[in-house]
């Protein structure tokens, strides 16, 4: 180990390394920023800035626009879970830092069981309806909007509203995506392919792509919004009148129809039930860092725990992406995954050692596991946090996990995710991953979309923390992050990638507070991605030691790492495969406020 690098010195953070080309450039502006997985998206944002919303307001609806932009990766009905930093709360809970989480993420429905999985399709997750839980994206994005924003749903939605009533021009990333499901989508869900390959054709590149069924479920919420405000009742009322059209009216009612036809285990008693909350976040200083994620129901705390068991090390001195670097960073990884492996699930179900996970004496303890010259070859055991949890029964022990059950599992086409981050002047941030593709599954012809099919997220073994139960959520791979530096708001990132994440949030976090980098130059920077351990998508696939680098990173170092017994799988372009990664920023001490998105793919920053 290493001597622990000095705290992080963020002074240079819109500056970066001098010289360094970018094929994009780092935006900065003085008002707001938004950084988010499609232009138009972030061109909403934009415009309610410009209406006088905050970041809250300008997330949202960003947020929502990505829901009708991006139907291969998102949907109103699935996963938003959300994290927000806010002065206001910060003033009124100083203790909070002002840092809060949005749940955004649904449950199993009532009839939902490892008894009806294991009776009923031979302890198989079907695919299509049986995986829906309750929708919590649309639940989200108004909770946030009421607790937060200052502008009305009519305000915010507005431009999600028109580009589903008007269509929007097919990209080339949509195409190619619903290119390959066209057989699908025509054979197995026929009400999807009206909406996105009608009459059996996928649209052209530049055609236009309404869904007038989502904009007419807009509409009814922002009807219900002004009638509740011409009615004298309060902004959160209104608000909550819309919420009631989504969760308690025709919506439901009609998803609750549709899924009854469809054989679903969900009905719309689920779906009134349901609620998405706020919730305190998780958080470690990392070199004087704070850095806040989403809880134990998603793999956020991946990405902290991996900060805490590199602290000790001093970075710098192994050199930005060498051999040595690639390799701590790879064997990290690992041990934090075994752990998510082992411990992770819904608090609200499951007993997790949450204080022993994130105590910098277990990271320190863990971190002498890792031997400096030579990869582990396949997901280590979990560690045993237990002995470092305040008032944790002394009996408990490590959980040993069976991982190799998943060794011939083979990968199953999942589906993707998007990303939206906004950061205001007066030090809002709004860190959100909307996710659950609508074309994973039927879609309800009423509302034009398909529920969340998170519970291809959830375990069928019964030993396992995020194991099937009615009421329970999946863990859930969708994981905002910000960091704050002395209290004040440093960034908000996140992105899109399953798995890998938590593993592009920690490396390009890295590369700005320990490398020196300016946020776009930090996601510029090749990366790694590892596969040593079960996927969170069903059935599970696992390969053992699988370190996914680009091909951008030198060839020898490649071969060193193979040397040390890493499989390095390498990807076909020079980027590509290791996560998009999306940045807003404010260094300390300025007023200036920087974006920046991924060269990967579809990524989008502005500022003004």
């Amino acid at each position: 180990m290493s001597p622990a690098a000095p705290p992080a010195d963020l002074s240079r953070l819109a500056a970066g390394r001098s010289g360094e080309f970018s094929p994009r450039p780092l935006v900065m502006g003085r008002n707001g920023v938004v950084s988010c997985g499609h232009n138009l998206a972030a061109t909403a944002a934009r415009h309610v800035f410009d209406l006088g919303g905050n970041a809250s307001d300008a997330g949202v609806a960003a947020g929502v626009c990505l829901n009708v932009l991006t139907p291969h990766l998102t949907s109103f009905a699935g996963v938003a879970p959300i994290i927000i930093r806010d002065p206001d709360l910060a003033r009124r809970d100083p203790a909070s830092r002002g840092v809060v989480t949005v749940s955004g993420l649904g449950r199993w429905p009532k009839a939902a069981s490892l008894e009806y999985f294991h009776r009923h399709h031979n302890g198989k997750l079907p695919e299509g309806v049986l995986r829906w839980v309750t929708p919590a994206a649309a639940d989200a994005w108004l909770l946030a909007l009421a607790e937060f924003g200052t502008l009305s749903l009519g305000e915010v939605v507005e431009p999600a509203l028109d580009l589903a009533t008007r269509g929007f021009p097919v990209y080339e990333n949509l195409h190619l995506r619903l290119a390959a499901v066209r057989d699908k989508l025509v054979e197995l869900w026929p009400t999807t392919a009206e909406v996105f390959v009608p009459e059996g054709r996928v649209p052209e590149i530049g055609a236009l792509l309404p869904q007038p069924a989502l904009a007419t479920v807009f509409r009814a919420m922002m009807d219900a919004e002004a009638r509740a405000r011409r009615e004298g009742r309060d902004r959160r009322e209104a608000l909550e009148a819309a919420r009631d059209v989504f969760y308690r009216g025709w919506v439901a009612q009609a998803f609750g129809d549709f899924a009854r036809e469809r054989g679903a285990l969900i009905t719309y008693d689920d779906i009134a039930a349901s609620r998405v909350r706020l919730e305190p976040p998780v958080s470690v200083n990392y070199r004087g860092v704070d850095v806040y994620a989403c809880g134990f129901w998603c793999q956020g705390p991946v990405l902290l725990q991996c900060l805490n068991l590199l602290e000790p090390f001093d970075l710098v001195a192994l050199g930005h992406n060498s051999e040595a670097y690639l390799h701590l960073l790879a064997e990290v990884l690992k041990l934090a995954f075994a752990d998510r492996e082992a411990y992770y699930g819904d608090p609200d179900f499951v007993e997790v050692p949450a204080a022993g996970l994130l105590s910098k004496a277990y990271a320190a303890a863990q971190a002498r596991r890792i031997d400096p010259d030579r990869a582990v070859p396949r997901l280590p055991d979990p560690g045993n946090p237990w002995a470092f949890e305040p008032g944790a029964d002394p009996a408990l022990g490590p959980r040993l996990v069976d991982v190799e059950r998943y060794l011939a599992s083979a990968p199953e086409p999942a589906g993707d995710t998007s990303y939206v981050a906004t950061m205001d002047a007066e030090g809002r941030i709004f860190s959100a991953t909307p996710s659950d593709p609508v074309i994973e599954g039927p879609v309800c012809p009423a509302t034009g979309l398909s529920l969340s099919f998170r519970g291809v997220q959830s375990r069928l073994d019964p030993d396992h923390p995020s194991a099937v139960a009615p009421g329970k959520r999946p863990r859930l791979t969708p994981n905002p992050a910000l960091a704050l530096a002395g209290g004040e708001p440093l960034c908000g990132f996140g992105c899109p990638g399953g798995d890998t994440q938590t593993q592009g949030m920690l490396q390009v976090f890295l590369n700005m507070v320990d490398h020196g980098m300016n946020p776009q130059q930090a996601i510029n920077a090749p990366r790694i991605a590892s596969w040593s351990f079960p996927d969170s998508f069903y059935p599970h696939p696992y390969f053992p030691g699988r370190l996914w680098v680009e091909r951008s990173i030198p060839e020898e170092i490649r071969r060193g790492l193979k040397a040390r017994g890493h499989d390095v799988t390498v990807s076909p372009q020079p980027y590509g495969g290791t996560s998009m990664m999306h940045v807003v920023a404010k260094a300390p001490g300025s007023r200036t406020l920087l974006a920046a998105a991924d060269i990967r793919g579809e990524a989008y920053a502005q500022a003004w």
